[in-house]
């Protein structure tokens, strides 16, 4: 099942950064397919331990029968929470692969790709009860205007959500080709990247990806142990910006400088790459997902 699920993108980057230790505590925040957390087990010994979160339930047919890994069902939002609950009070390495697995744009049903025709869902969750239909349906044109522009940076935004907004009065948006006919009109240049651009902004705001992160990151200061590593590997600007600031910044939050004053800076985080590692050459031609791939890494400081 994991060879055709998903393929795990930098994943000897991923390894060789987190410089795993034997008998050290893993987290990795997006099992998936299982590739990443296969890896990391391979580099454990017996006294080591994964704890592996994914709110996707079809990730959990991809398990190995493994006493060192503990498996969340959840969105990794809730990192903080379930390690307590687990009794775990630091961690060593934390890896997150952000964005979408190769399964769930493969699965018709799921409604995350352009490529078929089922219902307009998109949920990682099948819980949750908000879906892809539901935000054309019922947002603000507005609201679809900024989610377009800022998730999918569509470039006609403010067109596309008025269309969308004319439309529905009229025609169902319920399922994936309904859409694509209702906002026809709007589509420029290449309507397969039109589209993809379009399906990644509604998927964001579905599975309140962005929301996610910024959670993820609050947490990390709290649950990493001095000399830890985190790992994440981003997919979109917006995300890649928010983790760059954060690793630099030690916070999620924009700070006004002041010209005439400067204070000490303690720093959380020590970057261990500067600029992000991106997949090689020959990577990028075996898995095309690999091509938006942002790996940044960095180290929790000593108090």
């Amino acid at each position: 099942m994991q060879s055709t699920y998903h393929i795990p993108v930098l994943l000897r980057e991923v390894i060789d950064s987190l410089q795993i230790r034997p008998d050290g505590v893993y987290v990795d925040c997006t099992f998936g397919g299982g590739g990443h957390a296969r890896a990391i087990l391979e580099q454990l010994g017996p006294k080591g331990k994964l704890i592996a979160f994914d709110q996707d339930a079809d990730a959990q047919q991809n398990l190995p029968k493994d006493e060192r890994l503990l498996f969340v069902p959840q969105n990794f939002r809730h990192l903080q929470r379930f390690l307590r609950l687990h009794k775990v009070s630091g961690v060593d390495g934390l890896l997150a692969d952000l964005g979408v697995s190769s399964h769930q744009f493969d699965e018709a049903a799921r409604g995350f790709s352009t490529r078929f025709d089922a219902a307009l869902d998109m949920r990682m969750d099948q819980r949750e009860s908000k879906t892809a239909w539901q935000v054309v349906e019922t947002y603000s044109e507005s609201a679809l205007h900024k989610i377009f522009e800022q998730y999918g940076e569509v470039t006609n935004a403010k067109t596309l959500a008025k269309v969308i907004v004319q439309a529905r009065k009229s025609q169902s948006l319920r399922t994936i080709e309904g859409f694509k006919q209702a906002v026809h009109a709007a589509v420029k240049g290449n309507p397969n990247k039109y589209f993809a651009q379009v399906f990644q902004a509604l998927r964001i705001e579905v599975n309140d990806e962005v929301g996610s992160l910024r959670e993820l990151l609050q947490q990390l200061s709290a649950v990493m142990n001095p000399r830890g590593r985190v790992a994440i590997i981003t997919f979109h600007s917006l995300e890649d910006r928010l983790v760059k600031h954060f690793f630099r910044a030690g916070t999620l939050e924009e700070k006004e400088e002041n010209p005439f004053w400067s204070a000490p800076v303690k720093k959380d985080w020590q970057l261990i790459n500067k600029k992000p590692i991106v997949a090689g050459k020959e990577e990028q031609e075996k898995n095309s997902r690999s091509r938006s791939a942002k790996l940044r890494v960095a180290e929790k400081c000593q108090p």
